[in-house]
């Protein structure tokens, strides 16, 4: 950051120093032609009244003595002129300058017919025949005798040791400017843009001191919030959103650890309790051979058979909740009666649900519309609601089934009474690394259920909702929608 102000605040003297050299050289520029215009402005005349005062010739040659009279008369009163006499092709017939020093024999006349076509109105700068490539402000006028052309009186009225003296004096002049204004004026210009960026990158030095400590492992560090809507508040605001972003991404990921680890050891000990069962009665079998009875050999395979039964459910559970929630499972929609379904079900738990002392009863509405749902899943579905209600039914408790027409398809519920869901796991009750009643003894599952049953629905387009009062009943229930 501190490099960031000081090559900031570096470019922005560089700037100022650039301004300030353009500054000098374009006013020094403007002044100079200011003066010049001035200069010819006023003096425009001059040539005028010279050949007023004496024709400079007679009989078509030049009056060298009359006009080096009245030139000489010029030059003493103002001293900075020079005065030349031209041909009406330019050449220079005669010149009364300080030194004698012309360089030029011929001056272009394109100015001069320039400077009298306007009257000395407008701004023209005219050939120095001291100095060749040089330009400098002038007055001309043309003498003619009975109509004809003679040639021009002209005159520089800012002759070269003028122009030195005033060179002189215009650096004296723009080199005491520059150091007691322009100095002056570009530090202060640098003090105030040190300070500004110090103003404006405050808020960006926050920021940055958020992000490294956001990176050194502060994750609640934050950017104060910014009332202003410029790019900077923008982006702390950006930050903030992002670092809380991440942070419950981060407490998610935890939470989700949390129940993976939790549901990895409640599904090894579901693994592990069948295993165990079926390893032991296969040694047993191993061991005593022979020495079994018939009975007993029969009664050791059924064991083995139902926890072979109840090890390949759980695998089929965990094997199917993947595929669910990685859009893999493939779905074969076809249009079913689900009252058949569901009396079909019904049936299924009947002889589990009197072992029980449980009563199933249904409330299937007559005539209810086709539906159009993967058969498998679905069957599923009804299961595993059947399942969780004959688990959590106590005994002489009953379980009801009810399907209706309801907004232009099937509304199916199933019921069952029993001690109901506390209201803290009802949101929670369909996680997939959700187990309810863990410390309920007696009551098999891996909880894998409920999470399969939502996934189901999920991907036939509907939801299942759940009610309870937690103390004498628990209702799940889900809408399909009719086939048209």
């Amino acid at each position: 950051m501190k490099s960031l102000f000081w090559r900031i605040s570096v470019s922005f003297a560089l700037v100022l120093l650039i301004v300030g050299c353009s500054y000098v050289f374009i006013t020094a520029t403007t002044a100079q032609r200011y003066f010049q215009e001035t200069t010819q402005r006023l003096n425009a005349t001059v040539a005028d009244y010279l050949i007023k005062e004496v024709n400079p010739f007679l009989n078509g040659k030049v009056n060298e003595e009359a006009l080096g009279t009245i030139m000489h008369s010029m030059m003493a009163v103002n001293p900075g002129i020079e005065v030349y006499l031209l041909d009406p092709e330019g050449e220079i017939l005669s010149f009364v300058v300080l030194d004698k020093l012309v360089k030029l024999k011929r001056v272009d006349l394109d100015p001069v017919e320039d400077f009298l076509s306007t009257g000395g109105e407008e701004f023209v700068l005219g050939e120095d025949p001291r100095n060749p490539g040089e330009k400098s402000v002038f007055s001309a006028t043309a003498v003619y005798e009975e109509d004809q052309l003679l040639g021009y009186v002209y005159i520089i009225l800012a002759s070269e040791k003028f122009e030195t003296i005033a060179s002189g004096l215009l650096g004296s002049y723009w080199m005491k400017l520059t150091f007691e204004s322009i100095l002056i004026t570009m530090v202060v210009a640098l003090l105030i843009g040190l300070v500004l960026f110090g103003l404006l990158t405050r808020h960006l030095r926050k920021i940055v001191q958020a992000v490294e400590q956001f990176r050194d492992g502060d994750l609640h560090a934050r950017v104060p919030e910014a009332k202003s809507e410029s790019e900077l508040a923008v982006l702390g605001n950006t930050f903030n959103h992002m670092a809380d972003t991440i942070l419950g991404n981060i407490e998610e990921l935890k939470k989700v650890d949390s129940l993976r680890r939790e549901l990895i050891a409640n599904v090894s000990h579901d693994l592990r309790n069948p295993l165990a069962i079926i390893n032991g009665y296969v040694e047993t079998l191993q061991i005593k051979g022979d020495s079994v009875s018939e009975e007993d050999r029969e009664k050791y395979l059924k064991i083995i058979g139902a926890s072979t039964d109840k090890l390949s459910q759980l695998v089929s559970d965990l094997f199917d909740l993947s595929k669910l929630e990685s859009g893999q499972m493939s779905l074969k929609m076809e249009r079913m009666k689900i009252q058949e379904l569901l009396y079909d079900s019904s049936l299924k738990y009947e002889l589990l649900a009197q072992s029980k002392d449980i009563k199933i009863t249904t409330q299937i509405c007559q005539n209810l519309p086709l539906v159009k749902a993967d058969l498998y899943l679905m069957d599923r579905v009804i299961q595993n609601l059947l399942d969780n209600a004959v688990k959590y039914t106590p005994k002489n408790g009953e379980i009801l089934i009810d399907a209706c027409e309801s907004n232009g398809g099937v509304s199916i519920k199933i019921r069952n009474s029993g001690s109901g869901i506390p209201q803290k796991d009802l949101e929670s009750i369909f996680d997939r690394y959700y187990m309810i009643d863990k410390e309920r003894k007696g009551i098999e599952g891996s909880g894998l259920g409920l999470a399969i049953v939502k996934r189901i629905l999920e991907v036939h387009g509907s939801q299942i909702e759940i009610e309870s009062d937690s103390v004498s009943y628990t209702e799940f229930g889900f809408d399909l929608p009719a086939e048209v």
